[in-house]
């Protein structure tokens, strides 16, 4: 783990509201692994105080990006920095996606920017088949940044299957044969207590990547705990997370 300050190399908006930052370094970053995240100081003022955590959205050799949405102070923030600015990371942090092991079909299900992991997640897969399942409102929130073989759903219908990611993933499912299949799934707690309620009855290994506010980013602060069902107590987010097995927390 490193704090550090990195030049931003570029940052453009990918869809509506939708931004991908890359920052550079004088060292490579081929260790890096689909799952963790970094924890950005967005301004050299400490306004906003905290820091915002963001997944790896891709890495290019000595270069790091980041996909985010505009949702408040830090994110307008960061939507207006410049190429040649600075930023402070913390991290790498967190732990990973598993897709070793005896998997035939991966099915990554995006809500929104959680499809945000899945571009650098897409670039570790040799051997095996994968599809990217992409939930978002309407089409001006579509992109297919770092993706391929990618469906989508829209709630207004104006893009792919009209209804929820969950109807497409009952789609989806019905036509694969095999029992060998993953998902890796990324987004709202709406998104995950539906997935969660959908797989109740099915014997499909899933995992899932919780999303938080947190201060420090490595388990000193306690600030996103989750409840844990093979545990007395509660698991921390950033530090035992921010991948769980579906059926190992309470969403």
């Amino acid at each position: 783990m490193f704090i550090e300050d990195f030049k931003i190399c570029s940052n453009v908006e990918i869809a509506e509201n939708t931004f991908v930052i890359g920052v550079e370094s004088d060292k490579t970053f081929d260790y890096l692994k689909p799952g963790q995240f970094f924890n950005i100081q967005v301004n050299e003022n400490y306004f906003p105080l905290l820091r915002r955590p963001f997944s790896i959205s891709d890495v290019n050799g000595n270069k790091i990006f980041f996909m985010y949405k505009l949702v408040g102070e830090g994110t307008t923030i960061l939507s207006q920095k410049k190429s040649g600015e600075k930023i402070n990371l913390l991290g790498p942090l967190g732990n990973s996606f598993d897709h070793s092991g005896d998997i035939e079909n991966l099915i990554m299900l995006g809500g929104g920017i959680g499809i945000a992991p899945f571009p650098f997640l897409i670039k570790h897969i040799t051997n095996q088949n994968y599809k990217v399942l992409f939930g978002i409102r309407s089409k001006n929130e579509a992109h297919d940044y770092g993706l391929k073989n990618v469906l989508f759903s829209s709630e207004d219908g104006t893009i792919g299957k009209k209804g929820n990611v969950i109807d497409l993933l009952d789609d989806e499912l019905k036509k694969i044969n095999s029992g060998k299949t993953k998902i890796f799934a990324c987004g709202p707690n709406a998104m995950f207590r539906a997935l969660q309620n959908y797989l109740k009855d099915k014997n499909i290994a899933c995992e899932v990547s919780m999303e938080s506010s947190m201060a420090c980013g490595f388990g000193i602060c306690q600030g996103c705990p989750i409840e844990h069902n093979n545990s007395e107590s509660f698991k921390l987010i950033c530090k035992d997370g921010p991948i769980f097995n579906i059926n190992d927390i309470k969403i």
